[in-house]
C-alpha cells in the first residue's frame, strides 16, 4: 500500500497508532494490576517512589511513555513501536512473575 503524501507530510500509519494505542492500554492493566496486588515488593515501592512524584505519579509516568509511542509511531517510526512492544512484553513478564508469587 502506498502512503500518501499531504500537505502536512506523510499521512500517519493507523495500524501503527492502533497496535500502540492496545499496547498502551494492555500497560496501564498490567500497572493497576500490580499496584492493587499488595505485593511486599510493590508497597515498599509505592511508599518510597510516593514521597516524591505522589500516589498516582506512576501512572503519569505510563501515561507520557505512552503519548511518546503515540506520537512517534504517528510519524510513522516502526523502530518506537517495536520498543513499545518489547516494554510490553517486559512488563507482561514482570507482572505474571509479581502475581503469581515468583518474584
Amino acid at each position: 500500500m502506498k502512503r500518501v503524501v499531504s500537505a502536512k507530510g506523510l499521512d500517519p500509519n493507523p495500524m501503527l497508532l492502533t497496535v500502540c494505542f492496545l499496547l498502551g492500554i494492555a500497560n496501564f492493566y498490567m500497572h493497576k494490576a500490580v499496584a492493587e496486588s499488595g505485593h511486599p515488593i510493590v508497597e515498599e515501592t509505592k511508599r518510597y517512589f510516593g514521597r516524591h512524584i505522589g500516589p498516582y505519579g506512576s501512572y503519569a509516568i505510563e501515561l507520557a511513555l505512552l503519548i511518546g509511542a503515540l506520537w512517534l509511531a504517528n510519524t510513522g517510526s516502526w523502530a518506537v513501536s517495536l520498543l513499545y512492544a518489547a516494554y510490553t512484553a517486559i512488563n507482561g513478564v514482570a507482572s505474571w512473575l509479581l502475581l503469581s508469587n515468583k518474584a
